[in-house]
């Protein structure tokens, strides 16, 4: 990993690119009266979070969130969520995270919903790296990133992180 660190979107940029991407969600679902939010933990339902909010303040959508933890370093679905997943059978399903790398954690958020019926599911992430191993892809993202494997994308949310919102290219 390079030991530059180099800025690749400071907190009024990730704030403007968050508020393009809930236009965008509103757009994508104008006829729907309800949403699910799903968050991946950490940073991806933080995320979730504030477009929950902007959602809201924008339209009359009813927004419903939900919370998946996932283990990343396992070889199977191992997945929690914070409330049963069955509240989301026949709604549109917005699968968030904050970056895309390789597709799997995507694909294991996915997979946590194989067995409920959906109207439709989308993908939101802050940032795609392009470094897809999986055939996942985000249908709305904030920064498209082309990088080399060495480099390692890091995001930084003040409600989790502390401090002030970013994302770093290293």
């Amino acid at each position: 990993m390079s030991e530059k660190k180099v800025l690749i979107l400071n907190q009024e940029q990730i704030q403007k690119k968050t508020i393009r991407i809930a236009y965008q969600l509103l757009e994508d679902n104008f006829e729907e009266d309800s949403l699910v939010l799903v968050g991946i933990a950490d940073r991806g339902y933080v995320f979730a979070q504030r477009l929950k909010a902007l959602l809201e303040q924008i339209s009359a959508l009813h927004i419903q969130l939900i919370k998946v933890t996932l283990d990343k370093t396992s070889s199977t679905l191992a997945a929690q969520t914070d409330i049963p997943i069955e509240q989301a059978k026949n709604k549109v399903v917005i699968l968030v995270d904050d970056v895309l790398n390789s597709g799997r954690t995507l694909a294991y958020g996915m997979g946590v919903f194989f067995d409920v019926p959906l109207k439709k599911m989308r993908t939101v992430v802050l940032i795609d790296r392009s470094h897809h191993k999986f055939p996942i892809f985000s249908d709305f993202s904030g920064l498209k990133l082309s990088t080399i494997l060495k480099e390692h994308v890091t995001v930084t949310l003040h409600e989790f992180d502390g401090g002030e919102d970013a994302a770093w290219l290293l």
